[in-house]
């Protein structure tokens, strides 16, 4: 008896959006296949092939993924990594369709430095890019896209490019928030940098492994997506007249990379700082209980010698033998904190 067949139910809780756009309108549809019918005789229509439908899910089960699976033609091995999440920036061409791989990073406000709770959230989106359709799932609660599909269905001219123009605002847009998330680092770190030279304690130095963590953390999100973005010009997939708008995206995730990277070894920096200063206040504190031990040796050595209870001992059966005594111990430990002083170990 063959095993029963998997149960595709279409997407439900999980699409946060669809709609059909034609000349860069988004046009009334029940449903998703509804809209996919409308642009597909439309494109079969006009001279200008340039509708689609855009579907954005968030978090949405197997089942409903691979529901679009079939309605859209998407390749079994995209639909898994989508199902799954957890990949690696990256583009990969499945027939005549495109899928990409965008981590998002976000910066979350924490009351106390230090405290152990993140400070760069990642996410991912997945995109599934055809002629004549755009699917993005979304991973995180951080990093929406809904912003971006106002954007462009206030400006028509930029959704009548075609599936291209969303792939090139999504990017940007991703983009944007890791330079966002970069210079909101690197104003955390400058902060810690001033206090690396004051009273470093080990809170400071936690707070500065946490910083550490999370620069690691969003240059894995970063960096892998550099040498993808570089190439997806030169892929057919992208109109000539969106080439130029894909470079300039590249031109800022390379600064972005930059910038993680010199803020990434001035971590490295500040750490060897604060462990080289919290060492050095450590001898420093060493030196001085040293010093205060040396002091107090001398009256606990004087006393423990007289303390022997000998018969014959000198001044012991002396009037002046006493006082004698006591002036020897304070003079001794006076020339030893003036010594100690002098050489700044007090």
């Amino acid at each position: 008896m063959k095993p029963a067949a998997p149960v595709r139910v279409p997407p439900g809780d999980s699409v946060v959006e669809f709609g059909a756009y034609v000349q860069g309108k988004k046009m009334p549809a029940p449903g998703i296949v509804e809209a996919l019918e409308l642009v597909r005789e439309h494109n079969a229509t006009s001279d200008e092939a340039n509708a689609f439908v855009w579907v954005g899910l968030h978090e949405p089960a197997a089942p409903e993924v691979e529901w679009l699976a079939g309605v859209f033609g998407l390749h079994p091995l995209a639909v898994e990594d989508a199902v799954k999440a957890h990949q690696r920036p990256k583009v990969e061409r499945y027939g005549d369709s495109l899928f990409m791989v965008l981590k998002t990073v976000a910066y979350l406000d924490h009351e106390q430095p230090g405290d152990g709770s993140e400070i760069i959230a990642t996410g991912e989106i997945m995109m599934f890019l055809g002629p004549d359709f755009v699917v993005t799932v979304r991973h995180g609660r951080h990093c929406p896209l809904g912003g971006v599909r106002e954007r462009l269905e206030d400006k028509p001219e930029l959704l009548s490019r075609g599936p291209s123009g969303v792939l090139h605002a999504i990017a940007d847009h991703v983009v944007d928030h890791y330079l966002q998330v970069a210079d909101l680092m690197q104003l955390e770190l400058e902060e810690v940098e001033a206090t690396v030279f004051a009273d470093v304690s080990s809170r400071d130095i936690n707070r500065i492994y946490q910083l550490k963590r999370e620069m690691l953390e969003m240059k894995r999100a970063v960096t892998p997506l550099q040498a993808p973005l570089q190439a997806l010009p030169q892929r057919r997939a992208i109109p000539s007249e969106m080439r130029e708008y894909f470079r300039d995206v590249g031109d800022h995730l390379s600064r972005v990379c930059e910038q993680v990277e010199s803020s990434n070894e001035l971590c490295n920096s500040i750490l060897q700082a604060a462990l080289a200063r919290s060492n050095a206040l450590a001898n420093e504190d060493m030196r001085k209980i040293s010093s205060w031990v040396a002091i107090l040796a001398v009256p606990t050595m004087i006393a423990g010698i007289y303390g022997m209870n000998f018969d014959f001992m000198p001044e012991t059966n002396q009037v002046w033998g006493y006082p004698a005594v006591l002036g020897v111990m304070v003079t001794v430990c006076v020339l030893l904190h003036r010594g100690f002083r002098r050489n700044g170990w007090l």
